[in-house]
Order: C-alpha cells, then structure tokens, then sequence
C-alpha cells in the first residue's frame, strides 16, 4: 500500500474488489491483496479508493505509444517479423529492485503520462499502421487491466491480434477475465525460488507458476517466457535445470523459452551484467532437459537467436537480436525439410518489419503520425 494520496478527479472504476467490515476495500486484482481506506493507493500506485469504490488513475492514459518488431516483445513464434503496436502507461503490482522500465513501472509521476488515447483510438491507430498485434508492455499490463481489456476488444474488432507482455502475478478471477481479451502474452518466469521472488520482487513464486499452467491447460493464448538471469541471483545451473524441468513437465516441450540479459539497473546498479557465456550455457542446459524452442535474448547470437526444427535440427528462422535474416518456414507452420510441425501462430511470410522502433503520437478520434 502507498503512503500517498490519491488526488481529486474523475477515475475509471476498477474490477475485482470487495468491501471489508472495517470501512476499507480490498482490491482483488492480484495477491498483494491491498486493503485501502478512502483516499489510499495501492502498492502498484495506479489503483485506488474513491467515492466508496476501487478505481484506475491511469485508463485511457499512456507514457507513450511506439510500433516494435514483435520479435522484441520477445515472442518468436507469434507470427514472426509483424510488427506490433506498442504501449504502457505507469505503475507496477511488483517491486523488482532490478526494474529494467523501473521510469515507467516504478513511476509516482503522473506527468509522465503524456498521451491521451481511448481504447478505439489505439485500435484504429495500429490498424492505420498497419499493425498485426497490439502489445500491453513497458510497465505491466496488470494494474491497468481494464484499460488493456478494453482496447483489447476494440483490437479485435478490426482484426488486430493482442499481446500481454506481463509478470503473471494475478488471482485466478482477474487472470480468467484478463486473459479472455488476450491472443498471446509473454510472460516473466523471473527466477524459480520463492526465497528470490520474497527479497527481490516483494512477491512470490506459485501465483505465477498458477498463471502458466493455466494460460497452457485452460485458454488458447500462444505463450512465450522470458526469465533475466542476474548473476550470482538465479544463473545456478541447478535452478536453470530445475525450472527447465518444470517447464517441460507442467507446460510442455514447446513453450519457447527467452533466457534474456541483465543490465545494471535500478536498485541493483552494482551488480555487473550477464555474460553472454552464461546465456549460452542456460540454453544447452534447457535444451537438454527436453525443451524444443530456448532463445537467448540482449545479445547478438546469431544461433540462441534461431528457431531450429525439433525434429530435425535444420535452421528455419535465421535472426540476429531482432533482425529476421532467413525465413524458411511454410506457410501453415512446417519444417520443409521433413514436414515436422512448429509450435505456434503462423501466417504467410512476406518479409519482415525488421529491428526499427518507430515512436507514434495520437490525437483522439484521428490516427496517428510518427514522430
């Protein structure tokens, strides 16, 4: 729970929350579970009590908007080399002290919040884009779950496929409404210990672990994960093996798996960033333990940054970092080699965005223009 206030003002109402007896309500978002007076936030600042009711400051609200190669978000098995609009706003349900957007999801600053969009507004700005995706990224979708859901809808009325890109920490009712609205979501699989959730999160491992099996058993959202290996924090060969083996077991061999770099950020600036031998040594030992898709992600390697066909070894998309350098893949998602099918969501190729970022501006009730 913040200590802050939340200001006068006309806010969104919020879901998932219930009154408790003592004049205060619980949010019901996630397992913070915060219990707020009138006037509180809670601890991910954007979500708070007003007028007797839950409420998100933040709808309608962005810190910026920005067209990205899907490849980026990282997911490299939802139609790859599409490109993929783009946005967050402020605010976080977690507290990583090793906050790589730590501007944006860390964020008490209201004005960062400098563009005005509505649901429909993004929609119809992606689609003039020419867009295949709308990604909810750059701080977590999580606190601003209702705005996400919405512009979520008013993607899939013009076709346009939508992305969590998420740290998984919901309850169960949020995370089967939230992920509904959802085509695929990458989600942040951040170490496999509670001991470094508890001290480096503020959070805890199991509600995200619930959220994976559940995205894989109950929904059809294309998955990916990520998980930033921080020296000396989560880069044990034994945990790397173990969450591995976790994956395989519970979620399968073919959710694709990021093992991404760190940098010095944050609160944790003077802990010196990852080596790109330990990245590669995290993805033979997935691999290894049965996993077909295992990337390696903030570096150029050229082979961690392959998909390779299960079956048969061949390289069949070529990338380096975000740059799509060979596409050999068919058309409905088989190896042309020996015919070995391809976990995940394909389409035609006709070329690639490539690893441009193209920042975008918009106006309400008019498209957009770069800028």
């Amino acid at each position: 729970m913040s200590d802050e206030k939340l200001e006068p003002g006309a806010y969104h109402p919020a879901r998932w929350w219930h009154k408790l007896d003592n004049d205060r309500i619980q949010c019901d978002l996630c397992p913070r579970d915060c219990k707020l007076k009138e006037g509180q936030r809670g601890s991910c600042f954007v979500r708070g009590v007003s007028g007797g009711q839950m409420v998100l400051t933040t709808y309608g609200r962005s810190s910026g908007f920005c067209i990205d190669p899907v490849e980026k978000k990282p997911l490299n098995h939802f139609y790859p080399g599409t490109s993929i609009f783009s946005f967050g706003t402020a605010g976080c349900n977690l507290a990583c002290k090793f906050c790589q957007n730590w501007d944006m999801s860390k964020s008490r600053d209201m004005d960062l919040l400098c563009d005005d969009a509505s649901p429909e507004d993004i929609a119809a700005t992606a689609e003039k884009y020419g867009c295949k995706s709308v990604a909810f990224t750059y701080n977590d979708p999580i606190p601003f779950a209702e705005y996400a859901m919405d512009t979520a809808d008013a993607c899939h009325r013009r076709g346009i496929q939508t992305v969590a890109v998420t740290n998984g920490y919901m309850h169960e009712q949020a995370r089967k409404d939230f992920y509904a609205k959802m085509d695929a979501a990458n989600v942040d699989l951040k170490a496999f210990t509670d001991d470094f959730y508890f001290k480096l999160t503020g959070a805890h491992l199991q509600p995200v672990l619930d959220t994976l099996a559940y995205l894989v058993k109950e929904t059809k959202v294309w998955l990916e994960l990520t998980t930033l290996l921080i020296p000396g924090k989560n880069d044990s060969d034994a945990e790397i093996e173990t969450l591995s083996k976790w994956i395989r077991q519970e979620l399968g061999p073919d959710v694709p798996l990021h093992f991404s770099a760190f940098h010095p950020d944050y609160k944790m600036a003077d802990v010196p960033p990852t080596p790109p031998a330990t990245l590669v040594r995290a993805r033979e030992i997935a691999l290894k333990a049965g996993l077909n898709y295992v990337y390696t992600g903030n570096v150029h390697n050229r082979e961690g940054d392959t998909t390779f066909c299960p079956a048969c070894r061949e390289p069949l998309i070529v990338r380096d970092w975000y740059e799509i350098l060979d596409y050999r893949l068919t058309d409905d998602g088989h190896c042309p080699k020996c015919h070995a099918a391809i976990a995940g969501r394909f389409e035609a190729f006709h070329g690639a965005f490539g690893a441009q970022r193209i920042p975008v501006s918009i106006h309400r009730h008019k498209a957009g223009a770069a800028l």
